[in-house]
This record gives structure tokens, C-alpha cells and sequence, in this order.
């Protein structure tokens, strides 16, 4: 299981603080060339830390806009993380829903294979045996890039079919709103007729699995807005839906405004009555609400995304990306890393530090991040009085299985519900 942190845009939104560098093609491909290639090398360098997450194989690339990158450098970066090998057991029970999570094969680490799989192919001469349909022929059960419309758009259906040649299962497009205004606040690089555009390049292209971002807690987002874009978006049937609330971050743009009074933040009950929209509309459309800020149509739950939920091990190549063992969390810094990294001592330069947690915070992280989800936590790993103090007032559930979780209508409030709990 990998993510992989590409850091470059082409602007900052005005509510980012994630570490990124602005960057174009053509003017800085000699600076992606060369991030390529050092990513290659930190997969090679952690080859044995990735091969001990291969019962689940998955490879997320985002970040930035890994759209901005050519094929022929995500292909090098996809292979890099890829070496061929049997396949597994099925993935974890903790990662299945209703049986629609799909077994995985192998996933390990290092440099391109001698004879990379059809799904990975470019030459002309091979292309015959590519399979551009999502999941048949990919070497992942789960490869989902990041996109941003402005680069589906301007790229095209020949760069989505690329995509799916290269092994791609899975995009999630940053739509976010589909109000100019506030696409225009927000600085974004899209308007709304591009997010239509570049939805359809990618389905009519084959994108068969398509996962699209939305934000609400806009102080300036009216209810009739929200409700305009979210009846678009489920005519769209994009397979996954993910609603983020708008955060201050205080090295963002937008924290500075917050900072200087020239922007309000919204209240508390308009963001509530908003998240309530959301749940309703998706609802009503046929989506399952399996996390607190994703949902899905049935069999179409993000496997990777599920796993950091469940505290799978995975590993995270690139600037600032994490990593997690199952005991050690670690982190790399935030700096693009030299073209040629010094590797002599036999570990990545750019390691930032770590932290082991002791079996109290595991149990807390396990309860904090399994009750953000639908399917809840073991009912021994909570408090038993507090547990039953707030399965007794509503606030908790118990499900047929015996897992306890917070009922839907509780989640906006799961925050302090949680705070209580531990």
C-alpha cells in the first residue's frame, strides 16, 4: 500500500497550507524529470518497507496536481513502485463491505522491472496489449491519481486513455464547487463549465470509477447554492463522493484574511445545516455515507482511503508524505528532494522523524479514527460506563454485528462525542 506526495501546482488555493511548489510544464520539466527520478530511488531505497504492506495493493498518487506530470513520468514513478509476484490472501475482513472490496495481488517495491506489465506499456509496438478498461489488466486492485479539471480539460481524452494503459483504476477530481463566485474565491484554476468538461473526457474516455471532491462551511455558501451543485454532481453519477468542511489553516491565504477581518468564518449551525444537506441529497441518490466525509455507491468504497482508517500499514514516498508500520509513524520533510540524493548510508535523506506510539495511543487512534466510519469499533476497545452512558442518550449505537458506532444524524458532532470517549 503507497501514497505517493507529488508537491506541484500551478497556484494555491486560498485555503491550502499543504506543502507544495508552483510549477508548469514546459518551463519546469527538467524539475519534474528529476523529482521523478528521486522518487524512483526512495521506492527502490524502502523496497523492504513496502513489501511488508503488499497484502493490500494499492497506489495513490496526490498531493499537489499529480495531472500536471507527463505519462511517461507517471509511468516511471507507477513501475517504480511495482514488482511482479504472487498473489495474496484476500484483503483484511476489516476492509470489506458487504463483500464488495476486491482480492488484491502483490505490491512491492523497486526499480522498473525488466519487463514491465502491459498495463504499464508505451511503446507503439505494445500498445495492442494494453487493456485501457479499469481493473482488467492493471497491476493494482486500487490506483487512483488526483486530477484537477483544468488539466483533463486542456490534455484531453488521449491523456485519460493514458492513464488507464498505465494502470490507473480510480481518479478523484478536485471539483469543490460548481459556483463561479466561489470558485473564483477559492482561486482556483477551473470554472464550473471546465468541472462538467472534464467530467465527461473522463467518462467517455472509460473511466469507470470516478471519485469527485466538494467543500462546504463556506460562510458565503448559500443553502440554494449547495443544493444547485449537489443536484449536478448526483445527475453526474460519479461513483464516489467526498464532502470536506472548509478549514482555517494559519499559514494558508485565507488564514491571513481571517487574521486581517476581511473574511468571516461560517457559524457553526450553518455548517451543520449544510453537512445535513449533503447527508440528505447523497442519501436520497442512492450513496452510502461509509465515512464521515466520503460516500459511495454500493461496491465502490475507496480501498486505500478505508485502510488508513483501519490503520493498515502503508508507506509514503515524496515530500512530506507519512508512513506507518502498525507501530512507528514517520514522516519525511517538507523539501523537494535533490536529483541525485546521497543515499550512501543506506537511508533516504529527506526522513524527517518518527514516533512510536505505546498500545494507550493505539487504542485511542483506533477508536478515534474506526468512529469517523459506518462500520464503528470493537465495543472493547471503549469505556464500559461511558460507552453505555451515551448508548443510552443516543449518541452511540450498537450494530447487529456487535461493533458500536455514532449514528449519522451524530456526526457532524463526532469530534466532541470522541473527546468524551477518551
Amino acid at each position: 500500500m503507497v501514497y505517493l506526495h507529488v508537491p506541484f501546482c500551478r497556484s494555491f488555493c486560498t485555503y491550502c497550507d499543504f506543502y507544495s511548489e508552483i510549477a508548469c510544464r514546459g518551463r519546469d520539466a527538467q524539475l519534474f524529470e528529476d523529482f521523478t527520478t528521486a522518487v524512483c530511488a526512495e521506492a527502490s531505497l524502502r523496497r523492504d518497507e513496502i513489501e511488508a504492506t503488499r497484502d493490500l495493493n494499492t497506489l495513490y498518487i496526490g498531493g499537489g496536481t499529480p495531472s500536471v506530470l507527463p505519462l511517461s513520468l507517471l509511468r516511471k514513478m507507477a513501475a517504480a513502485s511495482l514488482m511482479t509476484g504472487g498473489v495474496p490472501p484476500e484483503p483484511p475482513a476489516s476492509l470489506r463491505s458487504g463483500g464488495t472490496m476486491q482480492p488484491t495481488a502483490s505490491l512491492m517495491t523497486g526499480g522498473v522491472p525488466p519487463e514491465p506489465p502491459a498495463s504499464l506499456c508505451s511503446d507503439s509496438s505494445r500498445q495492442a496489449s494494453c487493456h485501457p478498461e479499469q481493473g482488467e489488466g492493471s497491476p493494482w486492485a486500487e490506483f487512483t491519481l488526483e486530477v484537477n479539471p483544468e488539466d483533463i480539460v486542456e490534455k484531453g481524452a488521449a491523456y485519460v486513455r493514458g492513464l488507464l494503459e498505465l494502470g490507473v483504476t480510480r481518479v478523484s477530481m478536485g471539483v469543490q464547487s460548481l459556483d463561479d463566485g466561489i470558485l473564483r474565491w477559492m482561486n482556483r484554476r477551473h470554472d464550473a463549465a471546465h468541472a462538467r468538461q472534464a467530467f465527461r473526457i473522463l467518462r467517455d474516455a472509460g473511466v469507470k470509477n470516478i471519485s469527485v471532491d466538494l467543500i462546504f462551511g463556506l460562510s458565503q455558501l448559500s443553502e440554494a447554492t449547495l443544493t444547485e451543485t449537489l443536484r449536478e454532481i448526483v445527475v453526474w453519477r460519479p461513483e464516489h463522493v467526498s464532502a470536506y468542511q472548509l478549514s482555517i489553516e494559519e499559514g494558508s491565504a485565507l488564514g491571513k484574511m481571517v487574521r486581517e477581518g476581511r473574511y468571516e468564518e461560517a457559524t457553526q449551525e450553518q455548517c451543520a445545516a449544510q453537512y445535513r444537506l449533503l447527508c440528505d441529497g447523497l442519501h436520497a441518490a442512492g450513496y452510502g455515507h461509509y465515512e464521515i466525509s466520503n460516500w459511495a455507491l454500493p461496491g465502490f468504497e475507496a480501498v486505500h482511503n478505508s485502510a488508513y482508517w483501519s490503520r493498515h500499514p502503508y508507506v509514503g514516498l515524496g515530500p512530506g508524505a507519512h508512513s506507518f508500520d502498525g507501530k512507528v509513524r514517520s514522516w519525511n520533510k517538507d523539501a523537494l528532494p535533490p536529483a541525485q540524493p546521497d543515499v550512501s548510508g543506506g537511508s533516504w535523506p529527506l526522513r524527517g522523524g518518527q514516533e512510536r506510539l505505546s498500545e494507550e495511543e493505539a487504542r485511542e487512534e483506533t477508536v478515534m479514527l474506526g468512529l469517523r466510519t459506518a462500520r464503528g469499533v470493537a465495543e472493547g476497545l471503549l469505556e464500559a460506563d461511558k460507552a453505555a452512558a451515551m448508548l443510552a442518550d443516543g449518541r452511540l449505537e450498537r450494530l447487529p454485528g456487535g461493533q458500536i458506532r455514532i449514528p449519522e444524524n451524530h456526526w457532524f458532532v463526532s469530534d466532541d462525542i470522541i473527546a468524551d470517549l477518551l
